[in-house]
């Protein structure tokens, strides 16, 4: 997704938790630096998720791994600038466990989620503007999109 926004701003917003926790993940507990792990939790659906921290390459790259020893996939943001003012990102999530209609069905939830937070992110870095746009889905607690699993 292109982010009218310099390089540097968007990728501290995804590093930063107080940053970050104002368009997607209601609390989380440090900032993100290599071989760290911090928790994220999604209060309003009682979800957290304990994310070990792979790679940060500042305005590059952020690479973490989630969902538990039981069920890890890995998440990698990419930054590229598209000029003075302008970044474009890309997530990319994998290692999703199970029959192939089960890793069909978690890409796909995976994908919604992380349009979410890529929507969201671009509104709150544009325009100042907090979209909610995780905590206003409809779906089940159980199976919110972009989210870890419960207990994960």
């Amino acid at each position: 997704m292109l982010i009218r926004t310099p390089v540097g701003q968007v990728f501290e917003a995804l590093v930063d938790r107080a940053i970050t926790s104002r368009f997607w993940f209601s609390k989380g507990s440090g900032r993100l630096e290599a071989g760290k792990r911090v928790r994220w939790d999604w209060e309003m659906y009682g979800v957290a998720a304990e994310v070990d921290v792979k790679a940060v390459e500042e305005n590059e790259r952020i690479l973490v791994e989630w969902g538990g020893p039981d069920n890890p996939t890995a998440v990698e943001w990419t930054f590229e600038l598209r000029g003075e003012d302008r970044t474009f990102v890309v997530v990319e999530n994998w290692g999703f466990g199970g029959d192939a209609e089960k890793v069909v069905a978690k890409a796909l939830d995976s994908t919604g989620g992380f349009s979410f937070l890529l929507a969201g992110l671009k509104a709150f870095l544009e325009h100042g503007i907090e979209l909610n746009l995780i905590a206003a889905t409809s779906l089940p607690r159980s199976s919110k999109a972009g989210l870890p699993a419960r207990g994960a």
